[in-house]
Formats: structure tokens, C-alpha cells, sequence
């Protein structure tokens, strides 16, 4: 089935972690001219859309997908075609509309077999949608940037792993959740420098623990408790800082703000 065929496409892309790499709950769909396909039945229909994935010729499926999914929608190929339609939207670089087909088929079809791809696909959407927005800015350090899309496809690889661990797609999931894990954290320690510059310590305190709750498997965690150590000596609370900072000296006695066991504000 070209699902499977797909799948392997993207798994070849799976450690390219180099590369820089919401979602609609309503029950809405393209228009689609009906009209054109008036006189064509399902089977037929169905068959002229997998004709055009299988020459690659993704607009012309998605435009016969969405007739079909329109004229048909509770026929015998109407699972399949809607699982089709999203990878067909992906790969015509419509990352909006893969995430709403693959939200909508997830809620229409949770016990489908293959469910687990929607929730994939969604994933790789949210990330491609994250890296080519960065990369229209030109943005160097993509962690510096609103992230938006990027929490989008950490979430969506999250929750594949957490409802079908054992899923095909499951290791390459798991391969990005890494890296997007540091991006994300770096970008919350990007904002927590910012609110040490202008003497927001509160807030900067706040962005530390973030990391240490949500990423506590990132790389971010040292830089996270020595933001915590500023911020809380910002406020005057010296107890609670030499209580993060003894912790920073046990975990990262090299640290770059400690200096022969002393800690050294960045700012």
C-alpha cells in the first residue's frame, strides 16, 4: 500500500537531525468541484487518486482524494482515501492541512490499524512547518525564535510514543523528540537570559524550573539551575539560591559560572 511505501521514504530521513528541521479539531474539508467528478464512481475515483501518488503527482491526488472523501465519505475505500489525503497533503508541502486531516482522522477512526501513521505524519508536519518558517528568516540559532509549530511536533511524537510505543514509527519519533527536547529547551533559557538582563527575576526563576520539569533529560539542565541561582540571588533569596547552587555543584562542578567554587552571575 503507498502508506507503507511512504513511511519508508521518511525513515530514510530520520537521522538527518542536522537539518533544522493548531491542529484543526473541526470536521472541515476542502472545497472540492464536484462537478468534475460527477460521473465517477468510487472504485474508479479511488483508483485515478493511487494512479496519481504512484507517478508522484500529489496535487492531482489530493484534488481526487478530497472528491472522493467529499462524494463518498462513508464508502469502502473512505478510510483509506482519508489516510492517503494525508500523506498527499504532506507532500505538497501543506503542513496546515496534513495536521487537520490526520487530527480528523484520529478522532474518526481511533482504532484504525493504522492511526498510528496519522499521528505521525501530523508530527512530521508541525516539524517541517517549525524548520521552514525558520528557515525563511534566515534565522541562525532557530532556538532563539518563536517555536510554536516546533512544540506542535514534540507533542505530537510524545503522544505517538505514549499511545503505540511499539509502532513502526516509534524509533524515528523517538530520534527527534531528542532534538527537538534541546531545541526547546534552549529556547526557554534564551528567555529566562532575557528576563536576567532586565532584572525580571521571577520570570527568569520561572523559565529555569520549566527546563528542569519538562526537559530534564535535555542538555539545558546546568544552564537551567545556574539561571535559577542568578534569579534567586536578584530577588534576595539567598537561602533558596545556595540550595540550587549546591545542586549545580554537585551535578556540573566544571560549569561555566563556577570559578573555583564560586558562582559568577552572567550578568
Amino acid at each position: 500500500m503507498r502508506v507503507f511505501s511512504a513511511a519508508t521514504r521518511f525513515g530514510a530521513v530520520a537521522l538527518s537531525l542536522t537539518l533544522l528541521a493548531g491542529c484543526a479539531g473541526n470536521d472541515t474539508r476542502p472545497d472540492v468541484d464536484a462537478g468534475k467528478y460527477a460521473n465517477t464512481g468510487e472504485r474508479e475515483l479511488y483508483e485515478m487518486a493511487r494512479d496519481a501518488l504512484d507517478r508522484n503527482l500529489y496535487t492531482t491526488a489530493t484534488e481526487r482524494l478530497e472528491a472522493l472523501d467529499s462524494r463518498y465519505p462513508f464508502g469502502k475505500h473512505a478510510k483509506q482515501a482519508q489516510l492517503e489525503l494525508i500523506y498527499a497533503y504532506y507532500e505538497n508541502s501543506k503542513w496546515e492541512e496534513t495536521r487537520a486531516a490526520a487530527s480528523r482522522f484520529i478522532r474518526l477512526h481511533p482504532d484504525h490499524p493504522q492511526v498510528d501513521y496519522a499521528h505521525y505524519l501530523s508530527g512530521l508536519a508541525a516539524w517541517q512547518a517549525g524548520r521552514f518558517s525558520m528557515e525563511r528568516l534566515r534565522v541562525i540559532d532557530i532556538s532563539k525564535r518563536d517555536l510554536g509549530a516546533t512544540r506542535d511536533a514534540y507533542n505530537d511524537f510524545r503522544d505517538l510514543l505514549r499511545r503505540y510505543p511499539q509502532s513502526d514509527y516509534a524509533p524515528d519519533a523517538r530520534q527527534r523528540i531528542v532534538y527537538l527536547r534541546e531545541l526547546l529547551a534552549r529556547h526557554e533559557l534564551h528567555s529566562a537570559d532575557y528576563y536576567l538582563r532586565r532584572g525580571a527575576f521571577v520570570a527568569a526563576v520561572k523559565r529555569g524550573r520549566w527546563v528542569l520539569e519538562h526537559y530534564p533529560d535535555s542538555n539545558a539542565t546546568d544552564d537551567a539551575l545556574a539561571t535559577m541561582v542568578e534569579g534567586y540571588q536578584g530577588l534576595g533569596m539567598d537561602d533558596r539560591a545556595e540550595e540550587v547552587l549546591k545542586v549545580l555543584k554537585d551535578n556540573a562542578p566544571d560549569h561555566d559560572q563556577l570559578k573555583n567554587g564560586e558562582f559568577k552571575p552572567k550578568h
